[in-house]
């Protein structure tokens, strides 16, 4: 194996071509992209984080302070820099809050186990440390930090909604927002098999209108589709209607390419025209019969057809989005069909395929013209208009509502918040170094520097608030250590829900004033920091293979 590589420098040739780092630089490579990623969110991080302005290759702007939005635009190229901006997306996919805080956690983490590895201490170690730290965290979250909301009012919901979005573009907005984000997704609450309540995000539709101020936003439940009806001789609003949702068109039926008729009398051609015709005419009539009074088409429909659904009363919107006609056919109790072929060969509408509402109607939004279907048979929805100066203002606020949407979401399923402000961060601090004191081997090592990892996190809120985090989070760590410290009925175990208050640079009780966050996100974020952490560490060699040579063309010059 010694013959296969030479190892007299970091970047060492590989007789197949390429180059293998090893040991200590490897690891030193992937701590120093892990910083980089991290370094450049942190300061987006908190209520008074700042935003980063995004410019692509074609010139399309991005302006947003969200961490996995910001990580995503970048083109990262190291591979221990692609795991991170991984972690962010999953943090993003799976609560939808503290991409930020998990980004930075992780890059700390790998930085102080880096320092352990250089004075001697072996990365099995440190991960058996680590692994143990996140275990106990995540216990000490659940059985001392987190607060069973048992029957869940609106003021707690609206709390965490408005932490959500207090560090965007919403937060200036008050309750606002806040509001709107807990009556929609109350909105559309089903029940899954099991009796347990469930909230699907993707059921609350956001549209966005410039124009107007972002006070105007409003929402209704309903599901609204940013199309027309495909003809304005069609009535304004249908009750009841039987609802067909389609991917193919309704168009004049043409022969298949490669098919030649060869005629020798001018009249038969004209009969094939009428031939051709009428076929799309029948396939019309029959979805008439079948009593259809609204169709949703993924593609075109003729102006031929649409004067035939017209005169029947019924309704047609074309050229809908496929994500939206999937979410119509889910909500309203239909089927996307893509052909009316039976297995017969036969053309036919199955009446089970139909879909129903209670109304569907055209409305005006600002300068277009919009489809809402009310009261769908299968599951509820609602939609939430936002307006808007700019598109970049929208976007971002669209990001900003998804995020406080997914943070209402988890605490209303599984009924446990905790309070904010870094209040978590160093409550777990204090009792994690006093675990690892009851431990006897070197893995207390690794433990403490688990600990004083997660302090990252007050500490940068406390700098981009522009005070002195040194100060505060000192005072923060003996509230904490005399919450842990004090009995059941003492009046310092209220401290524990001590965190930072970032406008006035004190400490406060987050829980009475309302900074809250879901239970479940913090556990996944120290979850999530650790395996990325860990799987960062277990890297030990590096080895990149040169991409072959292409051969020159001789005639690439002609």
């Amino acid at each position: 194996m010694s013959g296969i590589f030479s190892t007299n420098n970091q970047d060492s040739a590989l007789f197949i071509g390429g180059s293998r780092v090893s040991g200590q630089e490897v690891r030193a490579q992937n701590v120093m992209a892990a910083l980089s990623i991290a370094n450049v969110i942190k300061t987006s991080l908190g209520p008074v984080g700042l935003d980063k302005m995004l410019v692509d290759d074609v010139g399309d702007v991005t302006i947003s302070n969200d961490g996995a939005t910001i990580l995503q635009l970048l083109e990262v190229e190291h591979p221990a820099g692609k795991i991170l901006v991984k972690l962010a997306q999953q943090q993003d996919t799976e609560v939808g809050d503290g991409t930020t805080s998990v980004v930075i956690i992780a890059a700390e983490l790998l930085r102080r186990a880096n320092e352990l590895i250089k004075n001697h201490i072996h990365p099995a170690t440190v991960i058996t440390g680590y692994r143990l730290a996140c275990k106990e965290a995540c216990k000490f979250i659940a059985d001392q930090m987190a607060l069973k909301v048992d029957k869940l009012g609106r003021d707690p919901l609206v709390s965490v909604a408005m932490t959500t979005i207090s560090s965007k573009i919403l937060g200036t907005y008050g309750t606002f927002f806040a509001d709107m984000a807990v009556d929609s997704l109350s909105a559309v609450k089903t029940t899954d098999f099991r009796g347990k309540a469930r909230y699907p995000v993707n059921a609350v539709n956001i549209l966005k209108a410039k124009g107007a101020s972002a006070r105007e936003s409003s929402y209704f439940t309903g599901y609204a589709l940013y199309r027309p009806f495909t003809s304005p001789a069609m009535k304004r609003s249908l009750k009841n209607p039987k609802i067909l949702v389609i991917d193919f068109d309704i168009t004049k039926t043409r022969m298949k390419m490669g098919v030649n008729i060869v005629i020798d009398n001018p009249d038969e051609l004209e009969a094939i025209r009428k031939r051709e015709m009428d076929i799309s005419s029948e396939r019309a009539r029959m979805i008439l019969d079948a009593g259809v009074t609204a169709v949703f088409s993924t593609r075109g429909i003729d102006d031929v057809y649409v004067k035939m659904f017209a005169e029947a009363g019924a309704i047609t919107v074309t050229r809908v989005p496929k994500e939206d006609a999937r979410r119509i056919a889910k909500g309203t109790g239909a089927s996307l069909i893509t052909t009316l072929a039976n297995l017969d060969g036969d053309e036919s509408i199955d009446v089970s395929s139909l879909g129903s509402a209670e109304l569907v109607e055209q409305v005006r939004l600002s300068d277009d013209d919009i489809v809402v279907i009310r009261g769908a048979k299968e599951q509820r929805a609602s939609t939430v208009i936002l307006r808007g100066a700019n598109d970049y203002m929208l976007d971002e606020m669209e990001r900003s509502f998804h995020d406080s949407l997914c943070a209402v979401k988890r605490v209303l399923e599984s009924g446990a918040v905790v309070p904010g402000g870094g209040s978590v961060e160093t409550a777990l601090d204090v009792y994690l170094e006093s675990f690892a004191t009851t431990l006897g081997s070197r893995e207390q090592l690794a433990i403490v520097e688990f600990a004083n990892a997660l302090l990252a996190i007050p500490k940068q809120l406390s700098v981009n608030a522009a005070k002195d985090s040194i100060e505060l989070i000192a005072k923060l760590r003996a509230y904490h250590s005399a919450a842990q410290k004090a009995t059941a009925n003492s009046s310092h175990s209220a401290l524990k829900n001590y965190g930072l208050d970032l406008y006035e640079g004190k400490l406060r009780d987050n829980v009475k004033a309302g900074v809250l966050e879901p239970a479940m996100s913090k556990i996944k974020m120290l979850k999530s920091a650790t395996e990325a952490a860990i799987n960062i560490l277990r890297i030990d060699d590096m080895i990149k293979l040169l991409p072959e040579k292409q051969e020159e063309d001789p005639h690439a010059h002609m």
